[in-house]
């Protein structure tokens, strides 16, 4: 597909390429369970204008949402690939921030499913009582709700609690992950979204809870760094990624134009 063919002749390979991740991520979540309408908002950073970013028109269903019709925004809040739905300003507020503040991180991914806010809710939030909440704890931060995302002036106090980690459970709201790639930030929420439901699924049970010793948690934190870095076996979202476009291009294809 020529540049031409796809929005317009400033469009470049590497941003189409980002708009095509995007867009999968998108039908993902969607095809995981966990959109919420038009509720939610995922973001990339365009690879070769790190001052903008794309963004889901506010009025599309994450299972409709292709390549070309993402929103590319400038840090202002310019719109600068106007859709006729706009954007979620709350989405603005959040995503420019993290983008902002954390030149590493090139995608973003919130959230608000039943298992993620059933944990976000809980005054002790994640707990350690699980392989999968080992895996995420170590990476994972904070922030307290101050109402609908409206206010510019909450973004230093969310990147203050985002600070260098993956996952960021938005108290009584929901959640967010973060990545260097689409592969990474969808994998940190795959593997959060599935530790809330997990604990949730505990509770309910009305057992009483196996505690894991503090060595065994920070043994389990170091190994999960390791193998979850460049140098261990399972470099996050890298070996998923791929299987996952698989997935989309059977069940839902054409994300990509």
């Amino acid at each position: 597909m020529s540049n031409i063919e796809r929005l317009d002749t400033q469009i470049s390979d590497a941003e189409w390429q980002a708009r095509v991740d995007l867009a999968a991520s998108f039908r993902l979540v969607d095809l995981y369970g966990w959109s919420d309408l038009f509720g939610t908002h995922l973001s990339a950073r365009v690879p070769d204008a790190p001052d903008r970013f794309l963004i889901n028109p506010f009025g599309m269903l994450f299972d409709e949402i292709t390549a070309s019709s993402l929103v590319k925004v400038a840090e202002d809040g310019t719109e600068l690939s106007p859709s006729e739905h706009g954007i979620n300003p709350a989405g603005f507020t959040i995503h420019s921030a993290v983008h902002g503040a954390r030149s590493d991180i090139h995608w973003v991914i919130h959230t608000h499913t039943q298992a993620g806010v059933g944990v976000a809710t809980q005054a002790d939030g994640l707990l350690p009582l699980t392989q999968q909440a080992l895996s995420v704890l170590a990476h994972t931060g904070y922030h307290d709700y101050e109402g609908i995302a409206f206010d510019l002036s909450e973004r230093e106090r969310l990147t203050r609690d985002l600070g260098d980690n993956n996952v960021l459970i938005l108290r009584n709201h929901g959640l967010l992950t973060v990545g260097r790639s689409a592969g990474e930030a969808f994998m940190w929420m795959y593997r959060t979204e599935r530790a809330c439901k997990f604990q949730l699924a505990f509770q309910q049970s009305g057992a009483r809870p196996m505690a894991l010793s503090k060595e065994v948690q920070r043994t389990t934190f170091e190994r999960n760094r390791h193998a979850n870095s460049d140098a261990g076996y399972r470099t996050i979202g890298v070996t998923e990624w791929p299987g996952l476009r698989r997935r989309l291009d059977r069940e839902n294809p054409g994300y990509d134009v």
